[in-house]
């Protein structure tokens, strides 16, 4: 029995006690079917741990770095598909991990800023994996649009496992390293100073980063990881005071969108990955807007 496994059923009776609660015609089905549990757990699992990483990226200027890493999977998929893997996801874990510490490495040496970087690995591996799959695969057919666009769905047994190892691994080691990530991260040469292996922490954190990338695929999709990686955390900067709160704002609006993304799309029909991206856009847009209305409604007094 796997770690996806052993969580999903030791929650999956608590689920099903709160099924009957659930507002909605077809959304309590994620709350009562086992295949619709293990989507919605994983879906739960990478907000959580998005929702960390993504103030950490904010706070670095590197929200596009989850964009360029989702892209570069996309290639590890195709090349995974094409060779007949059970799981493409480890290549495109593989992909993903490789083009990180390369990106940090073309970075840190200063032979190309974070944005040039990113963007060539983006368009390279994207434009491989089009060509693999044109060449070798057969297209885009419906099991590469559902990992362009995210398909709960594909979330089996295996997939939930490796989600769960992903985030739970991921989350413990952010735990561990939060005090000196952060201070790597808001002055990179004051830790240098104090000591602190700041290329050691940087290449660390690319590697969770792109780990963490390659989990959220299945859920929103390789073009729309964004959504749950940045936009909660940028929506929790208008209302947070501190770094702690900010955190607790992200998870409060990633499970926000999840839980409203799904509600949605199970009752209308559309894509999960796209209306959980959505509603993540929402959510900001009227933070955003009640913040600016505010301050103009009631402004602060400087003197």
């Amino acid at each position: 029995m796997g770690l996806g496994t052993f969580i999903h059923d030791l929650v999956a009776p608590s689920m099903e006690a709160i099924a009957p609660l659930m507002p909605g015609e077809t959304f309590p089905i994620f709350f009562e079917m086992e295949m619709m549990q293990r989507a919605l757990l994983a879906s739960i699992m990478v907000t959580v741990v998005a929702g960390f990483l993504g103030v950490f990226l904010l706070i670095q200027n590197l929200a596009l770095i989850g964009d360029g890493l989702a892209h570069v999977s996309f290639g590890g998929v195709a090349v995974g598909i094409v060779l007949g893997a059970s799981s493409p996801l480890w290549y495109a874990l593989l992909f993903s991990t490789i083009s990180a510490i390369l990106i940090y490495e073309l970075q840190s040496r200063e032979l190309l800023t974070g944005d040039a970087s990113i963007a060539i690995f983006l368009t390279g591996m994207l434009a491989l994996g089009l060509v693999i799959l044109r060449v070798g695969g057969g297209g885009i057919t419906a099991d590469i649009h559902s990992y362009l666009f995210g398909n709960l769905l594909l979330i089996d047994k295996d997939s939930l496992d490796m989600i769960a190892i992903i985030t739970l691994t991921c989350l413990c080691i952010l735990a561990v390293i939060r005090k000196p990530l952060l201070a790597c991260a808001i002055d990179p040469l004051a830790a240098r100073i104090q000591g602190l292996p700041v290329r050691g922490i940087g290449l660390l954190f690319s590697i969770i980063t792109a780990a963490v990338v390659v989990s959220m695929v299945q859920v929103v999709g390789t073009l729309l990881v964004t959504a749950l990686l940045v936009t909660p955390a940028a929506t929790a900067q208008f209302v947070g005071k501190s770094f702690r709160s900010c955190i607790i704002w992200t998870q409060v609006f990633g499970l926000a969108s999840v839980f409203g993304g799904l509600l949605i799309s199970s009752e209308i029909g559309s894509g999960s990955g796209s209306t959980i991206a959505l509603f993540a856009a929402i959510i900001f847009a009227v933070v955003a807007i009640s913040k600016s209305l505010s301050s103009v409604l009631y402004p602060t007094n400087d003197n």
